[in-house]
């Protein structure tokens, strides 16, 4: 096969260093030569403008940027290639310590401690041990697999939810409708890490949310998602925070971002906010494996972390 040339179409960011490294190897465009420009091989994507694929009569595959597909498939105009999802092992370390961390804080009562600093308040609640805590994963994947082996070392108890059966060692495993609610009442702290599809948007609602075990060593549920902004409701959460549905939460991701200013999830009391910033994709790791991919590819061999098309990632 011969090298053609990269299409590197991303909005929300300044693509520089993604070309530089990229053009390591290959040439790489910001745009095609028009609509049906042969000399493009392959796509680098992140949000791309819609129908920019569309006639590209030579486009080998579809590389994402980022960790979700969700925005590749938004495109009207998607071609009919195989479509590549990041996999990489500093994205999953980065979203492991993202977990782990907000985790340990809600089970250390870190919100509490804050308070207290700020009034200075010389006070020590009781602590429950890890193993007292169920800290409940939708989705496993390679990340939520990651995150649930490192709580397993901390001593937590650890569920985990799927769309279908995913077993794992040392977890509790629930999948499909049908395990859904089990999953639910089984667990304190719930973290999302589920890939966004027609079937998960707004899967993070008020009766979801209520259905997690209450009555628990935290004083309450804990919400943590990762995910994508559009699995949940935010409404819902305020809802469930405001009436003790929810004890606290933790949101990297919302449905609208950047988060409006005007959003009450701001400065409400009982949420932490992070700026979609779990696990950023950095380029310094991300652009070798997709040229390696693609040299790979030329040789006969099959692409690693092919999305599913009709599963939506």
């Amino acid at each position: 096969m011969e090298k053609g040339r990269i299409l590197l179409a991303v909005t929300g960011f300044h693509p520089q260093r993604w070309r530089e490294l990229l053009s390591a190897e290959r040439e790489v465009v910001l745009e095609p030569d028009g609509a049906s420009d042969p000399s493009i091989t392959y796509a680098v994507v992140w949000k791309q403008k819609p129908n920019i694929l569309a006639s590209l009569p030579n486009l080998r595959a579809i590389f994402s940027i980022g960790a979700g597909v969700d925005h590749i498939f938004a495109d009207p105009g998607l071609p009919d290639v195989p479509i590549v999802k990041v996999v990489a092992d500093n994205l999953t370390q980065y979203m492991t310590e993202y977990v782990v961390w907000r985790v340990l804080d809600h089970h250390r009562q870190g919100l509490l401690y804050r308070s207290q600093q700020s009034k200075k308040i010389w006070h020590e609640p009781q602590q429950r041990p890890a193993g007292d805590i169920s800290v409940g994963i939708m989705g496993l994947g390679s990340l939520g697999r990651a995150a649930a082996t490192l709580l397993l070392s901390l001593g937590f108890a650890v569920n985990g939810w799927s769309r279908s059966e995913r077993l794992m060692q040392g977890v509790a495993t629930y999948s499909g409708e049908a395990g859904l609610i089990p999953f639910l009442k089984a667990t304190d702290i719930l973290v999302v890490l589920l890939p966004l599809t027609p079937d998960t948007k707004g899967i993070i609602n008020y009766g979801v949310l209520k259905e997690l075990r209450k009555r628990n060593g935290l004083g309450g549920s804990v919400l943590i998602n990762a995910g994508r902004g559009r699995l949940q409701k935010d409404a819902d959460i305020l809802r469930a925070l405001d009436d003790g549905t929810l004890k606290e939460a933790s949101l990297d991701v919302f449905e609208v971002e950047p988060l409006p200013k005007t959003s009450p999830l701001w400065g409400h009391p009982k949420v932490f906010v992070t700026p979609h910033a779990a696990a950023t994709s950095d380029p310094v790791h991300l652009a070798p494996i997709m040229l390696r991919q693609m040299d790979a590819f030329e040789r006969g061999e099959k692409l690693d972390n092919l999305v599913d098309r009709k599963a939506g990632y």
